[in-house]
C-alpha cells in the first residue's frame, strides 16, 4: 500500500455542458480516514467519486496526494481500488480468479498473488466459497468478493460507490460492519457514497453532505447529528418536521415562533429578530405528546416496536411527525410540545 499523509481536492468541479454536476469541491482527507459523501440523488456524489477515480476528467480544480498531482494521471496509475454499486464481478470466473484478476494484470509472481489472494478471500470470509461461481453466491457473499478484489491490490484509497443498496435490510447491516472490521483491521483509507444518514452516520468518520453539487457541511457524525448547519442538512439527517413559522420574540438565546395554529420555542442556527421568516426543524422523536402542546389530529400510526410514529395535522392542516410510546387511533386529538434545545431555527433565506 503506498503510503501517503493526506488527499487534497482543491476546487474539484466537473460540468456537463453547462450544468455542473459538482462545484468547488475542497476537501483534505487524511490517512485511515473513513469519509462518507451523503445527499439525495443528483447532489454530486457519486461524480465526485468518478472524478477521484479517475473515470471522469475534472472542468477545474485538482486533486493531490501529498506533494503528487493525480487528475493528471490515468485510473490504473492512481493506485485506488473501487467497490461499484453493481459489484461488477466476472460472471464466468471463480470467487478465486476474480480476485486475483487485478494482480495477475499487474503481473506479479504467481507465488505473491497465490499468498495476497487467499488472505483477501480469508479477510472477507469466503474460503469456503474461493471455487463458486458469482451466480452461485447470495448478494452479501458477492458484495464480499467485490471488497476482496479492490482490497487485494493493498490500495492508497478505496472507493466506494453505494455498494450496499442492492442488499436486502438485514444484509446492510452486517455488511456495515464488514466494511467497517475491514477498514479498520487493513488500516484503509475509504471514500464512501452513500444516500443513506444511517448508514453514512454508523460508518464514517467524517460526513460530506452535498445538494446541487455543492458542499453543505463537513464535520463528524456527533456534528451533522445534533448540529446540521441549514435547513437542507436537517432535512436529510432525519428532522422531518420542517415547519415554516416566523419569529415572534427572542429571550435568553431562544427564539419564539409562531404559525397556522403553532406556537413554539427553539435554538436558533443564527442571529434572528422579530418579524424573520424562518424554518424551524424538529426530528418526529424530538415531537412527543404532552400537555401545553400543539394540538392536532392523528392520521396515520405505523408501528414500530417499542414506539409507534405517527402522522398528524393541526387544526389548519400542517402535517407533523411525532413519535409516541402509547398507541393512539386515526382520529384522536392530542397535543405535542418539544423542548426548545431541540427545537433548530433557521432563516428562512437558507432555503
Amino acid at each position: 500500500m503506498t503510503a501517503f499523509r493526506q488527499l487534497r481536492l482543491d476546487g474539484v468541479t466537473r460540468r456537463f455542458g453547462d450544468r455542473a454536476a459538482l462545484s468547488g469541491l475542497s476537501l483534505t482527507i487524511d490517512r485511515g480516514e473513513f469519509i462518507a459523501l451523503l445527499g439525495p440523488s443528483g447532489c454530486g456524489k457519486s461524480t465526485a467519486l468518478n472524478c477521484l477515480a479517475g473515470l471522469l476528467p475534472l472542468s477545474a480544480g485538482g486533486i493531490w496526494q501529498d506533494d503528487q498531482r493525480l487528475d493528471t494521471l490515468p485510473p490504473e496509475r492512481r493506485g485506488f481500488g473501487m467497490v461499484f454499486q453493481s459489484y461488477a464481478l466476472f460472471p464466468h470466473l471463480s470467487v478465486r480468479r476474480n480476485v486475483a484478476f487485478g494482480l495477475q494484470m499487474r503481473r506479479l509472481p504467481r507465488a505473491d498473488v497465490r499468498r495476497r489472494t487467499d488472505e483477501a478471500i480469508r479477510l472477507v470470509r469466503l474460503e469456503e466459497h474461493a471455487t463458486k461461481l458469482p451466480a452461485q453466491l447470495s448478494g452479501g457473499q458477492q458484495q464480499r468478493v467485490a471488497i476482496a478484489r479492490a482490497v487485494v491490490l493493498e490500495p492508497s484509497l478505496v472507493l466506494m460507490d453505494e455498494p450496499l443498496s442492492n442488499l436486502d435490510a438485514k444484509l446492510r447491516l452486517e455488511m456495515r460492519t464488514e466494511i467497517r472490521r475491514l477498514h479498520q483491521s487493513l488500516g484503509l483509507t475509504t471514500v464512501y457514497v452513500t444516500h443513506d444518514q444511517e448508514e453514512a452516520l454508523s460508518m464514517a468518520d467524517r460526513l460530506v453532505v452535498l445538494r446541487e453539487g455543492r458542499v453543505q457541511q463537513v464535520g463528524t457524525p456527533e456534528e451533522l447529528h445534533t448540529r446540521p448547519a441549514n435547513r437542507h442538512v436537517a432535512d436529510f439527517m432525519g428532522y422531518r418536521n420542517l415547519l415554516p413559522l416566523r419569529v415572534t420574540g427572542t429571550h435568553g438565546g431562544l427564539v419564539a415562533v409562531e404559525g397556522p395554529g403553532l406556537t413554539l420555542r427553539g435554538t436558533p442556527a443564527v442571529p434572528l429578530s422579530a418579524g424573520d421568516r424562518v424554518v424551524a426543524a424538529i426530528r418526529p422523536e424530538d415531537l412527543r405528546p404532552g400537555d401545553d402542546g400543539v394540538p392536532v389530529t392523528v392520521e396515520v400510526v405505523e408501528y414500530q416496536g417499542r414506539e409507534v410514529a405517527v402522522e398528524a395535522r393541526t387544526d389548519q392542516g400542517v402535517p407533523v411527525h411525532v413519535r409516541a410510546v402509547d398507541r393512539p387511533a386515526p382520529g384522536d386529538k392530542i397535543t405535542v410540545r418539544a423542548d426548545p434545545a431541540r427545537v433548530l431555527v433557521f432563516p428562512e433565506e437558507a432555503s
